[in-house]
């Protein structure tokens, strides 16, 4: 992915600063990488506290709507106004999202395709994947013709645009997952192997319905197209689908959603006189056209809606100078709860994930309440919830947002930090979208350390956490994460811890708090946020993005001053 170099001071703020200074990272010299020194509120006694507390079986997991869900936001609040921090809600350290939830509840249903007089079926969770995305009882699909799309892509930035020339109104339009760039391996095509956010199930989705579409299946090609096995599809499509209601989100939204396994939709394809797989690969190619299959769609869903409230918790430091300007630290408080059913360990406690991100967010507000000379521009310490329910505590902070988003500089995001030890480098997750990296590049400078990009840019992570929704809306927004080059074994040892924690405690009862953890790298990694922040947070810097990131229109848009009415 390309990077755009910094641009001049001048052109980002009056203001001026060392952080600005843009020279090219050079990898730190291991014989002289000396200890950060940390502001007195960063400390592993306390970090250790917070983890241990959030992550304990007495919190049940933070499954929103449960005991432990209330547990943990009483926690999070106690600890924001023991340190004298502000509600940061207009009063109110809570924020109430509510949510509709969908239950399928004929999970023996079936995808039925009518082709050349043939008809075949393919079996929910074995063959595909399916639900509504509007929320209703009942949505019956009834023999809607079929198109290949391609990819599903309308990108304007890339002059690519698989819907042209065709009207997908009332029919089902099937697509693949990622985008051209990964498929070929391309570095002028999207962004080469990097996912875009064209490449991910929720644009795809969210296209279709824009263009009118009754039914939309995503291919699940291959786990490394995807990011996940299909096996993850299964298990997230069991138990109620959540979303935000459409007072808050009236985007369209498809009737039928779905995924197709790779071998069903070869034979689904085959049944209509088409391969497949030379199909997938022409849609790689700039000028591939839309492909009818002349097969109809039908399939019926009987759902259970029902409606939820959840809350986000928003804490504040008060800006001296500019205080309808804020700086936003983000960090998800939810997670999975408790499973009765299984053997042993039955709380999904998340110290990792998201145990890692609460604590450093805690450790954040601490420093900036306890700064000698407050911040001229207003902090905001946002804990969303419901972020593995689809980000939905975001996305509704993002619609309803306490702060004007043309008033928000910037969100700094962090979720699931590894805690592995001291590391010659920071990673940005979705490398290359807006100058705050440029800003960390620098504040990591004076640690002897430089950012490094995530190692499996093409599972588009940089669309899978809180942050995005502060993207999407056009505001500046970066995922930090702690970075694997470690001072002790290098790379391999980072990997390898990476690698471990994915295997064996990523999203099981097993991610649990360890008395023994190593803080000296997360906590360096807390002060260089914090020093991020804390500059941030001078009157005069807005930071960027880059002239190639798909969400610097928005911003632009959103920053153009009014337009005044001409003098009659």
């Amino acid at each position: 992915m390309r990077v755009t170099m910094f641009v001049s001071l001048v052109a980002l703020s009056a203001f001026a600063s060392p952080l600005l200074a843009a020279q090219p990272a050079q990898a730190p010299d291991p014989a002289t990488s000396k200890a950060v020194e940390l502001a007195p509120q960063i400390n592993a006694t306390d970090f250790a506290r917070f983890d241990k507390t959030l992550s304990s079986d007495a919190f049940g997991g933070r499954k929103p709507g449960t005991v432990g869900a209330r547990r943990t936001t009483d926690f999070l609040v106690a600890e924001f106004r023991r340190m004298g921090l502000q509600p940061g809600n207009h009063g109110s350290f809570f924020q109430t999202v509510p949510a509709d939830g969908t239950l399928l509840l004929n999970t023996g249903v079936a995808l039925n395709i009518a082709t050349h007089g043939k008809h075949a079926s393919f079996a929910y969770r074995t063959d595909m994947m399916a639900q509504t995305l509007q929320a209703k009882a009942q949505v019956d699909l009834k023999n809607s013709p079929i198109v290949f799309l391609g990819y599903g892509v309308d990108a304007p930035n890339w002059h690519w645009n698989d819907y042209r020339g065709v009207d997908v109104k009332g029919k089902t339009v099937i697509v693949l997952v990622n985008d051209p760039g990964f498929a070929t391996s391309d570095p002028k095509l999207f962004n080469g192997r990097a996912m875009t956010y064209y490449g991910r199930w929720t644009y795809k989705y969210a296209e279709a319905a824009l263009q009118g579409a009754a039914a939309c299946f995503i291919v699940h090609t291959s786990d490394a197209a995807a990011g996940y096995p299909f096996s993850v599809l299964q298990n997230s499509g069991s138990g109620p689908q959540l979303s935000l209601p459409p007072s808050v989100d009236p985007a369209p939204r498809l009737p039928v959603a779905g995924w197709l396994t790779h071998s069903a939709a070869t034979r689904l394809f085959a049944d209509a006189g088409l391969d497949f797989d030379a199909l997938a690969a022409s849609a790689a190619k700039p000028g591939f056209k839309p492909v009818p299959l002349q097969a109809t769609a039908s399939i019926s869903l009987h759902n259970k809606i029902s409606h939820f409230e959840s809350r986000n918790v928003l804490a504040m430091a008060p800006g001296s100078d500019k205080p309808d300007e804020v700086v936003v630290y983000t960090a998800h408080w939810d997670h999975l709860g408790t499973d009765p059913s299984l053997k042993g360990h039955k709380v999904y406690g998340g110290a990792i994930d998201n145990g890692t991100g609460l604590s450093m967010l805690l450790e954040l507000a601490d420093a900036f309440a306890h700064q000698r000379t407050p911040p001229e521009r207003s902090v905001l310490f946002f804990m969303p919830t419901l972020e593995e329910s689809g980000l939905l505590g975001s996305q509704y902070y993002a619609a309803r947002p306490v702060f004007p988003l043309r008033k928000t500089v910037a969100d700094i995001a962090v979720d699931a930090l590894p805690i592995i030890g001291r590391a010659h480098d920071m990673t940005v997750i979705g490398k290359g979208q807006s100058q705050l990296e440029d800003m960390l590049a620098d504040v990591l400078k004076t640690q002897g350390r430089v950012i490094s990009p995530e190692a499996t840019p093409e599972n588009g992570f940089y669309f899978r956490s809180d942050h995005f929704n502060f993207a999407r809306a056009g505001v500046p927004a970066m995922l930090a994460s702690s970075g694997l080059d470690l001072l002790d074994g290098g790379k391999a040892a980072g990997k390898k811890a990476a690698d471990d924690y994915t295997a064996h405690r990523y999203h099981t009862p097993n991610d649990v708090f360890n008395p023994d953890w190593d803080y000296s790298g997360i906590l360096e990694d807390t002060q260089a946020l914090y020093d991020l922040g804390e500059y941030l947070s001078h009157a005069g810097v807005w930071p960027q993005w880059y002239a190639d990131s798909p969400f610097r229109a928005k911003r632009e848009k959103m920053m153009a001053p009014p337009v005044k009415p001409a003098a009659k």
